[in-house]
């Protein structure tokens, strides 16, 4: 796999780390009108770097991970956390490099550490359908520069407090549950004799559908739409009523609070 040592044009975007979020933003970056920001990625996920070298001409795969620094100003951080440590630690930062954290699970402050001398570190939590310009990112703390680039991709949500991002980021570890959630619809569906295809299409548009009732009543909490669809006497609120009185949600707030001591590490 060929490696481009080029220095990046001024703005460019480093990436240490070339997985699926990294891979996402780059694939939102290269769907705007006109977009021409370089990109250099880290060549830890061949198979990735290579495509998304091949896909858009403003990639390159560098060498390795001392190489992405080298070439650019802004850096990325998507490495796994397992070995976020191990990886920053051998690598040299300079005070000039404005570096933005993608490791959920590991403070601002601890990252900070790792990636001295570089001033400039802050945290934002993209997810997976920024490839598609969907879905707001949280950055803490507020960064024109970082604010400015998230917000093309699908919004952005800019947080002072790290508690209050580390509470946030807590939002995002239910996204397999609600798939999960689907899944046992669908299934009782097909179970029943309706062909899955059709079963997915149905389930898909009325889902679409809820995901945008929030907008119709933006001053009210979502209890507030629970209620009004949970008609008296009616089937909503017979799932909802039992699903209640077995704990389920109580049980889906205590893996909330799991998750958050494991993000914020208290």
């Amino acid at each position: 796999m060929a490696a481009n040592r080029s220095p990046c044009r001024r703005r460019g975007r480093g990436f240490l780390g070339t997985g699926a979020l990294s891979s996402a933003i780059v694939t939102g970056l290269n769907s705007l009108p006109g977009e021409k920001t370089p990109v250099v990625v880290s060549p830890r996920n061949e198979a990735i770097a290579a495509e998304l070298a091949a896909r858009y001409p403003d990639v390159r795969v560098a060498a390795d991970n001392q190489a992405v620094l080298d070439q650019c100003d802004t850096v990325m951080l998507a490495v796994r956390p397992q070995i976020a440590r191990g990886v920053l630690k051998e690598l040299r930062f300079r005070p000039d490099h404005h570096v933005v954290s993608l490791i959920a699970t590991i403070s601002r402050e601890e990252i900070a550490g790792l990636v001295t001398p570089a001033a400039h570190v802050g945290k934002a939590l993209p997810m997976p359908m920024i490839a598609r310009l969907q879905g707001a990112t949280i950055i803490c703390p507020p960064d024109p520069i970082v604010a400015a680039f998230f917000g093309r991709l699908g919004g952005v949500i800019e947080v002072e407090d790290q508690n209050e991002f580390d509470v946030l980021s807590v939002v995002t570890a239910t996204y397999a549950s609600y798939f999960k959630y689907l899944d046992t619809i669908h299934a009782w569906v097909r179970g029943q004799g309706v062909p899955g295809d059709k079963a997915r299409a149905y389930i898909t548009s009325i889902y679409k559908a809820l995901a945008n009732a929030p907008d119709t009543a933006p001053n009210e909490d979502f209890m507030h739409l629970a209620q009004d669809y949970a008609t008296r006497g009616g089937i909503n609120e017979q799932v909802l009523r039992e699903l209640t009185e077995r704990g389920t949600f109580e049980t889906f707030a205590e893996s909330l609070e799991r998750v958050h001591k494991r993000i914020s590490g208290k």
